[in-house]
C-alpha cells in the first residue's frame, strides 16, 4: 500500500513481514476490488430484484477457468520473484565485495610498507580515499538504479575536484570504480602493494563490476509486456464471470463468494506486477537504502571511525 503523499519517505522502502492487516490488504488491491464488489451487487440485483434470470448461468466452468488462470498467474509471479531475488542476491555480492575490498585496503596499505614520514601520510590518505570511494560507489549505484540523482549522496565522500569532474559522466558508479582502479594501480607503482595484493584487489573490483552489470541488466530489461497484459486480462475476465456463474446457487450471498475468490486472483496479479522491477522506486523494491547504509557503517568501522550513521530501521512496517 502506498503511504499518503505527505507521509511518504524520500527513499522507496520495502514492506517488512508483519501480522496480517486486513484493511491494508484490501486497500492494496484498491479500485479493481471495489469495481468487482459493485459488479457483484449489480448482478445480484438484476437477478433477484429485476428477475433477469438470463444474467446468471451455472454452466460457466469457473473451476476450469480458475485452474488455468491460476497456473498462468503463478508462472508469471514465479518469474517476477526470480528477478526480485536475483536483484537481492546481486546486492548481497556487492555487500560482501565491499567489505572484502575495504579489508584488503586496510590490511595491505600499511605504514610499515614505506620508509619516509611524508609517504606514510600519503599512504594513510590513499587508504581513506579508497574506502570512501567504495562508500560513494554503492550510494551512486543505488541512486542510478532507482532513477535518482546520485550527486547529493556522494558529495563530501570524494575530493571536490573529482566530484566536479563526475558531472559529465553518464554512469557515475562506473566512473568511481574506474578512479578506484587508478588509485590502486598507483599504489602498486609506488611499491605500497605487491603484484599479488594488486591482483586480489583488482579481482574484487572486477566482481563489483560484474554485480553492477547484473543489476543494470535487470533494470534495463523489463519483463515482456505480455507477462503484464494477458494475466491481468484473464483475471479481469474471470472476475466478470464469477457472479454470473455463482448467482443461481448463492443468490444474495453472491457478492460474498465472488468478492472473496476475485480478491485472491486480483491480489496475486498485483503481487506479480509489483515484483517485476526491484529497482522501480516503489515500496516493493529491494531495500537498497538499508543495504547501502549497512555497507557505509561497516566500512567506516574498518577505518576506525566511531561517529557512525544510524542503521535504517523499519517505519510503520516498511524498510527503506
Amino acid at each position: 500500500m502506498l503511504l499518503p503523499e505527505a507521509d511518504q519517505p524520500e527513499e522507496p522502502p520495502m514492506i517488512v513481514p508483519k501480522a496480517a492487516n486486513l484493511p491494508r490488504m484490501i486497500q492494496y488491491v484498491g479500485l479493481p476490488l471495489l469495481a468487482l464488489v459493485v459488479w457483484d451487487v449489480c448482478i445480484v440485483v438484476a437477478y433477484k430484484v429485476l428477475h433477469w434470470e438470463w444474467v446468471g448461468s451455472r454452466n460457466v466452468p469457473l473451476a476450469l477457468y480458475g485452474s488455468a488462470i491460476g497456473i498462468i498467474v503463478g508462472f508469471r509471479n514465479n518469474s517476477a520473484y526470480a528477478r526480485w531475488w536475483e536483484a537481492r542476491g546481486l546486492w548481497g555480492q556487492i555487500v560482501n565485495n565491499s567489505r572484502s575490498f575495504a579489508r584488503q585496503v586496510f590490511s595491505t596499505l600499511r605504514p610499515d610498507h614505506i620508509e619516509s614520514e611524508h609517504d606514510e601520510d600519503e599512504l594513510l590518505t590513499t587508504r581513506h580515499t579508497l574506502i570512501y570511494h567504495q562508500i560513494a560507489y554503492v550510494h551512486a549505484l543505488r541512486q542510478q538504479l532507482r532513477g535518482l540523482d546520485p550527486f547529493p549522496e556522494i558529495h563530501g565522500l570524494i575530493p571536490e575536484a573529482e566530484y566536479q569532474s563526475l558531472a559529465l559522466q553518464k554512469n557515475v558508479a562506473l566512473a568511481l570504480q574506474r578512479n578506484m582502479g587508478t588509485i590502486v594501480r598507483n599504489a602498486r607503482q609506488r611499491g605500497w602493494i605487491d603484484n599479488l595484493e594488486w591482483q586480489a584487489m583488482d579481482k574484487n573490483l572486477d566482481d563489483l563490476a560484474d554485480a553492477q552489470g547484473g543489476t543494470e541488466r535487470i533494470k534495463n530489461t523489463p519483463m515482456p509486456k505480455q507477462y503484464d497484459f494477458f494475466p491481468m486480462l484473464f483475471v479481469q475476465i474471470y472476475c466478470i464471470l464469477l457472479p454470473i456463474g455463482m448467482v443461481e446457487q448463492l443468490g444474495w450471498f453472491t457478492p460474498l463468494g465472488s468478492t472473496l475468490v476475485g480478491f485472491m486472483f486480483l491480489t496475486l496479479d498485483k503481487i506479480g506486477r509489483d515484483l517485476e522491477d526491484p529497482f522501480d522506486n516503489e515500496i516493493y523494491d529491494v531495500p537498497l537504502t538499508s543495504i547501502t547504509r549497512t555497507i557505509e557503517i561497516n566500512l567506516r568501522q574498518i577505518l576506525g571511525e566511531t561517529e557512525l550513521p544510524p542503521p535504517v530501521t523499519p517505519e510503520r512496517g516498511v524498510l527503506w
